[in-house]
């Protein structure tokens, strides 16, 4: 067949060879309309891939395969305070990052975004390693919970809103590790490892006053062997970005269970949630409509635990919690000596040196509190009480620490020149967040 007969039975063929003509011409490449093409052609490419892999997720049974566990500590009565020397390098890496954290949060949060270098250098740290099996490609054989809680609440005390951001992925693959399927680890585990890893969420808050996880309006009907999800979910971390979204649904058979649900697919509206604080955690609203899902998109086996997985959640928010107000108190020592009125430092009036007392002494109840509950997960013991009275201690004293924090700061608390008042907008959502953290 010639080349002009075949051009004719195929239009398209025709349009482009003309195209690409005039993307030669002088008016083309004076306008750059040849790279500008390419550039086009390469994300469409890209973005067509990307759609592809994203909505046709199903993971299939691997044959006589087991999922990998990581077994717990040795379950003890006694309760240790102190950490490790590994947890203690751990803690001092995460720390130095932390530093820089600091120095980019009040750009950050005034551009909702992190700065791809910071990113960067947090994938450089490859904490994913500490949070997988050995068989898996990780370096853990014993859970890592208290590590998990330490790198957590370092990463808060860097600012609240980027440890969310940085933490969420490592919350998703908690939750695989912990409960998901050997086909589900296959598929999604290596993702996590690689120099830049998935990005992925967890969705579990609904917009409406006294939520309760344990009551959900998100519904997943079972079709054959689908299920169709409905519902909404709000304030969820980094939504717009992340390649897949573990979706908290309320289902006929199986009570609450999580569903592995792509952001590209069909029936996902994703949009920014304006946020009274979190605003670098880049927030946002989903709407699920008619969202169907294969059922070996269901998080894990008969063996899954809701009520276990919303007390690791619980721990997550608050070893963030006590991150950040330990960040509160670490700020407000040296203003109090530093600020000078009537002649002296601020820090010695007794209303002044109790009040930062007081911060003192709760965060070491918030952290004590925070911690025998980790530790008792760590075992593979019950903690779901500990983890339930260290989320409502840590939720009524880190807004206390806040408020206390832009007072004691007067009235450079209340402007933006100064980290507390971020932190006072961050810290609201510990009483009501539970999506993205997840030890």
């Amino acid at each position: 067949m010639s080349k002009k007969s075949k051009n004719k039975d195929y239009p398209l063929a025709t349009y482009f060879g003309y195209y690409n003509q005039f993307l030669d011409t002088k008016i083309g490449k004076a306008l750059n309309l040849r790279k500008i093409s390419e550039r086009f052609v390469y994300e469409g490419i890209k973005n067509g891939v990307k759609v592809a892999s994203n909505t046709t997720r199903v993971f299939k049974n691997l044959t006589g395969g087991n999922a990998e566990r990581l077994t717990p500590k040795t379950a003890t009565d006694l309760f240790d305070l102190n950490y490790t020397d590994e947890q203690q390098i751990v803690q001092e890496s995460v720390q130095q990052f932390a530093v820089k954290m600091r120095a980019a949060a009040e750009k950050a949060d005034d551009t909702a975004s992190i700065p791809d270098e910071l990113w960067q250098e947090f994938n450089d740290l490859q904490l994913a390693y500490m949070q997988v099996p050995e068989n898996l490609g990780g370096m853990m054989t014993q859970k890592s919970t208290v590590t998990q809680m330490i790198i957590a609440e370092t990463l808060a005390h860097g600012d609240f809103g980027q440890a969310l951001a940085f933490y969420t992925k490592h919350s998703v693959l908690n939750a695989i590790i912990q409960w998901g399927t050997a086909s589900q680890q296959a598929a999604l585990v290596p993702a996590f490892l690689g120099d830049n890893p998935e990005t992925a969420t967890i969705a579990i808050n609904e917009a409406r006053p006294l939520f309760s996880p344990f009551e959900l309006k998100t519904k997943a009907k079972k079709q054959d062997k689908q299920y169709c999800i409905n519902g909404r979910k709000n304030m969820v971390p980094l939504a717009e970005s992340a390649g897949y979204i573990l979706v908290a649904a309320d289902t006929e058979q199986q009570g609450i269970r999580l569903f592995i649900v792509d952001s590209n697919a069909e029936g996902v509206t994703i949009t920014a949630d304006r946020s009274m604080g979190l605003n670098v955690a880049a927030l946002c609203a989903i709407e699920f409509d008619d969202v169907m899902v294969d059922e070996s998109a269901i998080l894990g086996d008969s063996d899954f635990n809701y009520v276990e997985f919303i007390a690791y959640s619980k721990l997550g928010w608050c070893a963030m919690a006590v991150g950040c107000c330990q960040a509160i108190l670490d700020y407000v020592i040296p203003y109090a000596n530093d600020r000078h009125a009537f002649g002296e430092p601020i820090s010695h009036r007794q209303a002044v040196a109790f009040m930062i007392a007081d911060i003192k002494i709760e965060i070491d109840g918030m952290r004590m509190l925070t911690q025998r509950a980790t530790a008792l997960a760590e075992q593979g013991v019950a903690f779901e009480r500990e983890a339930y009275l260290a989320h409502v201690f840590c939720s009524d004293k880190a807004m206390q620490i806040a408020s206390n924090g832009v007072q004691l700061l007067g009235g450079h608390g209340f402007i933006r020149d100064f980290p507390v008042e971020r932190w006072y907008r961050d810290i609201r959502a510990v009483a009501i967040g539970i999506n993205g953290i997840h030890l």
